[in-house]
């Protein structure tokens, strides 16, 4: 039987991340009734899995057991060719409890300054997984080109959205309007594979 999501239905948005139920919350186009993990109260899981969609799997399986409700998670981050792509699955983790992104950015340039390399080609991942409580899952993944500029540029979005220049642009995610980053971005690709697959 096809995994099928209604228009309407209540979905919880596996995040604590204020900015990343945002940007999930845009990209459903409001077909959605979305309950973000974080204001249920539901405890976040140990991303223990090596991969990005092993990691949205798993917080969307957890987040439907715990709620009863469908749940949809994304796992997304950046990765830098000079870093062999660090951070990767840890970008999140590189901004520490305090979710302190600008040091997280430093830290990145840090790194990069230190490898001697001149390249500063990155890209843009993301898992996006949804799973019913009583166990089916799907989970695609988007993908974004782009190069780091430093210092960083532009206060939109989140993360580290102020220092990657998306392939064919000038902007920085930080510096474009959100609707304009929501098309073309890692997340926004993923979403159309989920689309095909669901809706």
């Amino acid at each position: 039987m096809p995994l099928i999501l209604k228009a309407g239905t209540t979905l919880v948005a596996a995040t604590h991340n204020p900015g990343k139920a945002k940007e999930l919350v845009a990209l459903l186009d409001g077909r959605f009734e979305i309950l973000a993990a974080g204001s249920l109260g539901l405890p976040e899981p140990d991303e223990t899995e090596s991969t990005f969609t092993g990691n949205a799997l798993l917080k969307a399986r957890h987040a439907a057991r715990q709620s009863g409700q469908i749940a949809i998670a994304d796992d997304s981050g950046l990765s830098v060719a000079a870093l062999e792509g660090s951070p990767g699955i840890f970008s999140a983790r590189w901004a520490g409890p305090s979710k302190d992104f600008a040091a997280a950015m430093n830290k990145v340039e840090e790194r990069i300054i230190e490898t001697g390399s001149q390249d500063r080609s990155a890209w843009f991942t993301s898992a996006l997984a949804v799973a019913w409580p009583d166990g089916p899952a799907v989970v695609v993944e988007g993908r974004v080109d782009g190069q780091l500029v430093f210092p960083g540029r532009g206060d939109r979005g989140f993360g580290y959205d102020p220092i990657f220049v998306p392939e064919g642009y000038s902007l920085t995610f930080g510096e474009m309007d959100p609707a304009g980053k929501d098309a073309i971005s890692h997340r926004a690709r993923a979403f159309e594979k989920l689309k095909a697959a669901l809706f």
